[in-house]
């Protein structure tokens, strides 16, 4: 439910949600009647994220959806998955990356690697970006970044808490444009989010030991029951 003028974070994530359905419906349907209604689907789902004002164009979006579905269970339309690390050390510092592509600063963290599960792949991202080692104490936040309006696709993000335990500083000669320590009255700028993170994690680096945090259920309407047979 939205209560007021649609926004365009509103606009982004139907339009997101329109299209998983349609992709995830090719992926599956075997009637060519389903399949134009589903390419439609597709059509509407672009225009409204056009009308988001991000300047997307309806026709190039479609391409790239319909050039994405799989079959079946592999074209099962899913949010992607990053996973991050707030790591700290014995000053009660943070560890923060300035990302190349975007200049801002932020914990480590980057896409989920198949292989590997969500605490190795935070410590494998801490290693890479920033030379330090680590390991992973709790799981402290999950977010919907589409809902958080931070991303523009389906993505959910695992941040963990991690301790360091060695290594060398060293940034990814790639990935980032600098990495370092820093304490919470001498943090570096811009901060990824506008620095909403800062207050949980240098909690959870002072020993807070708060719930997970999550996006809590909203309030959807009502599916009607289903007709009985």
């Amino acid at each position: 439910m939205v209560d007021g003028p649609a926004t365009e974070a509103d606009l982004l994530r139907w339009a997101e949600s329109l299209a998983g359905c349609a992709r995830t419906g090719l992926a599956f349907t075997e009637s060519l009647y389903e399949q134009e209604r589903f390419e439609e689907i597709l059509h509407i789902a672009a225009e409204i994220r056009a009308a988001s004002a991000r300047g997307f164009d309806p026709n190039v979006q479609v391409e790239e959806w319909m050039e994405i579905v799989g079959h079946r269970t592999s074209g099962y339309v899913t949010p992607k998955a990053t996973v991050g690390a707030v790591v700290g050390n014995d000053l009660g510092e943070i560890l923060l990356v300035k990302r190349a592509d975007s200049g801002i600063w932020l914990y480590p963290t980057g896409w989920a690697d198949i292989g590997y599960s969500p605490a190795e792949v935070a410590v494998k991202e801490v290693n890479e970006e920033t030379g330090i080692e680590c390991v992973p104490e709790r799981l402290i936040t999950v977010i919907d970044g589409l809902r958080a309006g931070f991303t523009g696709i389906p993505l959910y993000s695992m941040v963990f808490l991690c301790r360091a335990t060695g290594g060398v500083l060293q940034g990814h000669p790639l990935e980032t444009a600098g990495v370092g320590w820093f304490g919470r009255d001498a943090l570096p700028e811009p901060l990824a989010g506008g620095g909403s993170w800062v207050e949980q994690s240098f909690s959870a680096i002072e020993g807070d030991l708060a719930p997970t945090e999550f996006d809590m259920p909203r309030d959807w309407p009502e599916h009607p029951a289903p007709h009985e047979t």
